[in-house]
């Protein structure tokens, strides 16, 4: 794909892999929907993008609400004319072992990482139907591919997103011109261990900064372009990326 002048919602914008793929959209040509539920950090986004010489709009949305959903992707179709590409990163991954039963945990995992992602799915089909074509790609994990201990619920999440990306582009990719993509990193550095409340897996997630090198954001931000990048004939299902010292 083309990229110069298209335009791109991208969920999870406000920090990590969400922030990174907005800004290298940007600098490729790509208007960006930047969108999250902390506007302050998406609004500083936009701002670094708009000094470099892009185009970005900052999108206040919360996944699991679809009405918000809706709005926004009204709202960056009403600022840019289209919605071309769709990258699906907004995630959570509070772990914790089945016994401490977390159960609210669970359930914002599940809404975010799983609802969350259909909900935007389900809004920015229609566009990408009505003109002619378009790109999902939707962040899944090596998690989604393995189950880990005290991972249960976000590799369950995670194995959703995988399988529901492959059944996606069974579904509208010939028949809509509508590639579908599922990025599935290893260990990134990224806000996603704040989410752990179990002190016993925080640390242990902690020292794998000890034991192997994490990718950067931007390895994944350059996972995404690669993806979206390729010739039209070409759908790059599903990508494994993992860093080099990664033994799992």
């Amino acid at each position: 794909m083309e990229l110069k002048g298209k335009v791109a919602l991208v969920s999870g914008a406000s920090s990590g892999i969400g922030a990174a793929t907005a800004r290298k959209l940007a600098a490729h040509g790509v208007k960006v929907g930047a969108a999250a539920r902390r506007l302050d950090r998406l609004e500083q986004v936009v701002a670094e993008i708009h000094a470099a010489g892009g185009e970005a709009v900052a999108i206040a949305m919360d996944v699991t609400d679809a009405a918000q959903v809706a709005a926004g992707a009204k709202k960056l179709f009403d600022a840019y004319g289209a919605i071309d590409i769709a990258f699906n990163n907004a995630g959570l991954m509070p772990i914790s072992n089945v016994e401490s039963l977390k159960t609210n945990e669970w359930h914002r995992m599940m809404d975010v990482n799983v609802k969350g992602l259909l909900n935007t799915t389900a809004e920015v089909i229609p566009y990408m139907k009505r003109q002619g074509g378009g790109h999902i790609v939707n962040t899944s994990s090596i998690a989604g591919r393995k189950v880990f201990p005290g991972m249960s619920v976000y590799c369950a999440s995670k194995h959703a997103v995988t399988a529901f990306s492959e059944g996606l582009r069974l579904d509208v990719a010939a028949k809509y011109n509508i590639r579908v993509t599922c990025i599935q990193p290893g260990a990134v550095e990224s806000e996603l261990f704040e989410h752990i409340s179990d002190k016993k897996y925080r640390e242990q997630m902690e020292q794998l900064k000890n034991e192997m090198t994490f990718l950067k954001a931007e390895d994944i931000a350059d996972t995404v372009l690669f993806a979206l990048m390729a010739p039209q004939r070409v759908n790059v299902a599903e990508i494994f990326v993992l860093p080099t010292t990664q033994p799992w």
